[in-house]
């Protein structure tokens, strides 16, 4: 019932937009109606989806590159102190430097306009899937861990009945995180460095767009953007759900 209401209320939200245009007589150069962004996505559907398409292989192609790096310096952090307190410092220097500030270096010292694109999609996901997934890690009960130990369990019997399915729900709550984040970041790579390998973006299209005065096509390009944040979000809350349901308090029947 609560995803009804949502529904509902975000409907709501579309038919007021729509009722204030036409009574307040808008500019639809200014703020078009629902209906013109609806129908400049039928007229540019293939233009659009073409652009889709880019935006999301980058974004995919950044998250799983995220999951795989992160996870594998998790672990490694998990079990050296030295290596965590080397390394840590310069993920969090990445993490806090604006991605806009060196995307254009990034643009530079990469030949490919879809591999830094790429990179920039990756740096703004990565970070958050490696704090959560290492704060899971550590979460690990000690009586759990003294327990394997007392059954002479090594350290993968350890990592693998114990401490990574202690880790899970830390690290789906950073994926939730980091799957919004790294759309975020594909599209400010593309904002910054332009077309990739000779196709556009929504990002290209939204500046396509200003340029040539479409603003109905530049509110489509962002209502496609919002949308697929939206999807990408839900598949991992469903993933989440599937994984956790039968063992996990984060998910209830409430849910």
């Amino acid at each position: 019932m609560p995803k009804a209401y949502s529904v509902i209320v975000i409907l709501s939200l579309f038919i007021l937009w729509e009722i204030l245009f036409h009574a307040l007589n808008m500019r639809w150069y200014l703020l078009p109606p629902p209906s013109m962004i609806l129908e400049s996505i039928q007229s540019n559907f293939i233009s659009l989806m073409g652009s889709l398409a880019v935006t999301l292989k980058v974004t995919l192609t950044a998250l799983l590159a995220s999951v795989i790096i992160s996870v594998c310096l998790a672990i490694i952090f998990y079990f050296s102190k030295f290596v965590e307190r080397s390394m840590m410092p310069i993920t969090v220097i990445l993490q806090v430097t604006p991605i806009i500030a060196i995307a254009p270096l990034i643009s530079i010292w990469v030949d490919s306009s879809q591999m830094a694109t790429l990179i920039c999609a990756f740096l703004v996901a990565f970070f958050p899937l490696l704090t959560n997934t290492i704060a899971g890690l550590k979460s690990t009960e000690k009586n759990h861990l003294d327990l394997m130990k007392l059954y002479r369990a090594n350290k993968y019997q350890l990592l693998r009945y114990v401490v990574l399915p202690n880790a899970l729900p830390y690290f789906l709550s950073g994926l939730k995180i980091s799957t919004g984040l790294a759309l975020i970041g594909a599209i400010v790579g593309e904002f910054v460095i332009g077309p990739i390998s000779g196709h556009s973006g929504l990002a290209y299209r939204i500046i396509e767009s200003g340029y040539q005065l479409e603003i109905p096509k530049m509110f489509a390009s962002v209502f496609l953007i919002s949308i697929t944040g939206i999807l990408l979000y839900n598949a991992v809350r469903l993933l989440s759900f599937m994984i956790l349901k039968n063992w996990h308090s984060s998910f209830s029947e409430a849910e």
